[in-house]
């Protein structure tokens, strides 16, 4: 191990059994909100009668002459997939009208507290992750607040040359930087992974904190928005964990650009409704958030899981199931949508998208198993599942537009024909008329759209001014650029989260490798051959509707898929002007300052070309 340390404070940081209940001694009760209550039944309750309602049309439609055991699969299928669609859109909708409200800033003592800034790296760029930690240290040098600042780079870099690296940028840090307390420690063996790296430090050095801000090796918070999260727990007597919302920020590849826009100007409205119906139960995300070190230590540990053939399995998206645990010993989780200055960056390409997506389907999945854990509250159990579903809706849409594909354009022109319940070896399939299926689609694609609209009115009313989303005329171009890109990728997508589901079902193996945020750059052979079942999918449906048996009311998503390589090309293409963003047109301080750090600290650890 390499470091350069404080004294040792240990801390208890046991394991949790997730067959007992747990409750912290020194939890506070959180205070009830009754106001949290009414927007989760503001919101759950229209999404549950629209299910309903759609559901008996359905069912009530295929009762003309008898519902058939898969007519009725179908008309369930649906309705499972519309709810979750139907919850956003009501989410967004709560969160819109709740963005129109003026909140009163919290006001009260606040208790100062030492908080630890931890930055967990595994063969990240040196300069950029020290660059971010210096651009957050200066400005935290300028005003301090009321508490006390300490930043720990916690490495499991495992490349020497990229580890010597590391230790002459904490080097420079620490010269540029006097009179901030900065820290450094290398394993030599990445146990447990980001989970271990956080528990060693935790055992170790843990005592010495109150409060610990997590941080990702890409995230970027201003001066303001950590003293904020800080203030917001010193008031906060029964606050274990406090989330910001990160925005994206230092996009510029067209893929990239449009999670950006997404992200900044839809995210907004669910963001707060999303804040609004989980109150004092909200979920963590893994960074830039805030953590009560005592509480976490005392009520967070992970187990390991037992897994096929009785070989012990690490939880791997951890920051769910410690949110839950957290509740569970009686602290309070919240949600603070409306702060400012929480970044983080995100993937440039389609292919670097899906590759992280693998890691967090198989993490999502892993929580279906995790849903009767012993004392959870019935919130915490739902963001397990949500996030669970949010992975299994891709197979199930997959299995609809399949089933819309071959069920084709009428009775004699489809894949499979409609046959008689009078022959028993023999199916008999939902008929729906092609206006049935235009109508379904259109609804479903009208949900999907309205909460973007939405999110916008709700952002320009709320008092974002035009100028700052690049104008009226080159918003609207923004939004609409967006819609065709998302769009154009969302069936590549599905298909590619169905592949991740089964992969994760069927225990394939994952190799778990750092993020290149720099970006994939396959050739037209790695790009034909990650995307060879969207092409080949993409084929047949071409096939399909040459020869008139499948619906050309399905040609958007065939075209999608059949071009799928040439699209997750222009995928990494630069778009550095095309859908510009609040953070992005007027450049927080902060980014600037780190932009300039990470440039001068690149210059000084003079990577070679291959880097």
């Amino acid at each position: 191990m390499t470091a350069e340390m404080p004294p040792v404070a240990p801390l208890a940081h046991p394991r949790q059994d997730l067959r007992r209940a747990f409750r912290d001694d020194t939890a506070p009760d959180p205070a009830r909100d009754p106001q949290a209550v009414r927007w989760r039944a503001g919101t759950f309750l229209p999404a549950t009668l629209a299910t309903g309602a759609l559901a008996w049309a359905f069912l009530s439609y295929f009762a003309e002459g008898g519902t058939t055991w898969a007519e009725g699969l179908l008309a369930a299928l649906i309705a499972v997939g519309f709810f979750w669609i139907a919850l956003t859109f009501v989410t967004v909708l709560a969160g819109a009208a709740a963005m129109q409200r003026r909140i009163a800033p919290e006001t009260g003592p606040v208790t100062p507290l030492r908080v630890a800034l931890l930055v967990p790296v595994h063969e990240e760029a040196p300069w950029d992750v020290f660059g971010n930690a210096a651009a957050m240290l200066e400005r935290l040098g300028r005003a301090p607040g009321a508490h006390d600042w300490a930043l720990y780079i916690l490495s499991d870099t495992r490349d020497p040359h990229r580890a010597a690296q590391e230790e002459a940028a904490f080097a420079a840090l620490r010269r540029r930087l006097p009179w901030a307390a900065i820290w450094y420690r290398r394993r030599t063996r990445n146990t447990d992974r980001k989970v271990g790296n956080l528990a060693q430090w935790l055992a170790n050095w843990g005592g010495a904190h109150d409060a610990m801000l997590i941080l990702d090796a890409d995230s970027l918070m201003s001066a303001g928005a950590i003293r904020t999260l800080a203030d917001a727990m010193g008031r906060d007597p029964a606050a274990g964990l406090i989330q910001s919302f990160p925005q994206l920020i230092g996009a510029g590849t067209l893929f990239a650009r449009a999670q950006q826009f997404a992200n900044a100007i839809y995210g907004v409205a669910l963001a707060e409704g999303l804040a609004r119906w989980t109150g004092r139960e909200g979920n963590y995300w893994g960074h830039n958030a805030i953590l009560r070190t005592q509480a976490f230590a005392a009520s967070a540990g992970l187990p390991h899981l037992r897994g096929r053939g009785g070989r012990e399995q690490l939880i791997l998206s951890h920051d769910f199931v410690e949110a839950g645990l957290m509740r569970r010993a009686g602290w309070a989780v919240r949600f603070l949508p409306r702060l400012r200055g929480s970044y983080e960056e995100t993937p440039p390409t389609l292919i670097d998208h899906v590759l992280r997506d693998r890691r967090w389907c198989r993490g999502n999945l892993q929580h279906l198993g995790l849903l009767g854990t012993r004392g959870f509250h019935a919130l915490s159990r739902f963001h397990l599942f949500h996030g669970a579903v949010g992975y299994l809706l891709s197979p199930l849409w997959f299995l609809l537009l399949t089933l819309w594909a071959v069920i084709g354009v009428s009775a004699d022109r489809s894949v499979i024909n409609y046959f008689s319940p009078a022959n028993p070896t023999l199916p008999n399939w939902p008929e729906m008329s092609p206006v049935n299926h235009v109508w379904l689609m259109a609804a479903l694609y009208a949900l999907l759209l309205a909460p973007k609209l939405i999110g916008a009115a709700a952002l320009v009313a709320a008092g974002t001014p035009l100028a700052r989303l690049g104008g009226a005329g080159r918003f609207t171009l923004s939004l609409v650029v967006e819609i065709a890109v998302s769009i154009a990728y969302a069936p590549i997508l599905m298909v590619q989260q169905t592949l991740a589901v089964g992969a994760a079902l069927l225990g394939t193996r994952l190799d778990w490798l750092p993020q290149a945020r720099a970006g994939s750059r396959p050739g037209w052979g790695g790009l034909l051959r990650f995307h060879a079942v969207e092409t080949g999918l993409g084929a047949l449906l071409l096939a399909g509707m040459l020869t008139g048996y499948v619906s050309l009311w399905l040609l958007p998503i065939m075209a999608s898929l059949l071009l799928a390589a040439p699209l997750s090309l222009l995928s990494a293409r630069p778009a550095p002007r095309l859908m510009p963003v609040p953070q992005e047109v007027r450049a927080p301080l902060v980014a600037r300052r780190a932009q300039r750090w990470r440039e001068e600290l690149r210059a000084l650890l003079a990577p070679t070309p291959a880097e």
